[in-house]
């Protein structure tokens, strides 16, 4: 009953089957749920771990994923994103030390909390917040140089979009507006080149070296440049420069938590909300798990 309730047959429909009430019913998948979410107090963590956190409704509540990249479902959720709030869940948590690799989008909380609960794991940055951080602080110096561009929402898509992406059509409108903001051709070109490096992935070690020199000289660029943004992006980079060379020898980056952050999303439309996090985290468990 629980296997068939879990597999998409309605409470209703399987109680009418069975000859149950739709209460013994959801009393059943309860149990197996919750047997499921104890066993996960005693289960080994991954050896390859994505952490990331999501809310949990408007008021921003929040709660970190703790998800097995290896197998791709959740491991397990916790209450919280701080140290301190995740301290009593880390502490009792089984086989931390076996964890090996880390994945997190570029946030020095986590990779505090990862260098001091997981010993012998090396940090990863996740290639699209390495990404989208570099699309960030460029846009900004763009709006900065170039007044009239503010937020015109098709000029910021063109320059956002990779070039490989873009129609014909769209590459003649980029083109003019180049053309006609010519401040706009270097930001748009380093970009590209900065995306383009942080991209690759399945490098041999070599080619890290080679990629490493490059992105250096790229950070030395916006230095020098003198601008807010550009020298914000380049501190960024440089403080993450060892875990961005990580990246493009791993293949697996926290895409497949966010995929499973989607998941949640739905189930908690589905259940108007969650007062209890002890019943999000028991349905969380039982659909991504």
């Amino acid at each position: 009953m629980y296997l068939r309730h879990h597999d998409g047959v309605c409470a209703s429909s399987l109680a009418r089957r069975e000859g149950f009430g739709q209460a013994t019913v959801g009393r059943i998948y309860s149990q197996f749920t919750e047997r499921k979410a104890r066993e996960r107090l005693s289960t080994l963590c991954p050896q390859v771990l994505g952490i990331d956190e999501h809310t949990l409704h408007k008021g921003q509540r929040f709660a970190t994923t703790f998800c097995d990249l290896k197998n791709h479902k959740v491991f397990d959720v916790s209450q919280g994103k701080s140290d301190y709030e995740l301290k009593p869940y880390l502490e009792r948590l089984q086989g931390r030390e076996r964890v090996k690799v880390v994945c997190i989008d570029l946030s020095s909380a986590y990779r505090s909390l990862v260098r001091k609960w997981f010993p012998n794991a090396v940090v990863v940055a996740d290639r699209f917040h390495a990404i989208r951080i570099v699309g960030i602080h460029l846009m900004r110096l763009a709006r900065d140089l170039c007044t009239e561009l503010g937020w015109n929402r098709s000029w910021l898509g063109l320059l956002r979009a990779k070039y490989e992406n873009l129609s014909s059509q769209k590459k003649l409108e980029l083109q003019k507006l180049l053309k006609a903001h010519p401040v706009l051709e270097p930001i748009y070109e380093l970009k590209e080149k900065l995306c383009n490096l942080l991209r690759y992935k399945h490098q041999s070690k070599e080619s890290c070296r080679h990629h490493v020199r490059e992105l250096f000289k790229y950070i030395k660029q916006l230095k020098d440049s003198g601008l807010a943004p550009a020298m914000t992006l380049a501190k960024t980079l440089t403080e993450w420069s060892e875990e961005i060379g990580r990246m493009w020898r791993f293949t697996r980056n926290n895409g497949i938590t966010e995929g499973f952050h989607r998941k949640m999303k739905l189930i908690q439309r589905r259940a108007y909300g969650f007062r209890s996090f002890n019943n999000y985290r028991l349905r969380v468990i039982a659909q991504c798990g």
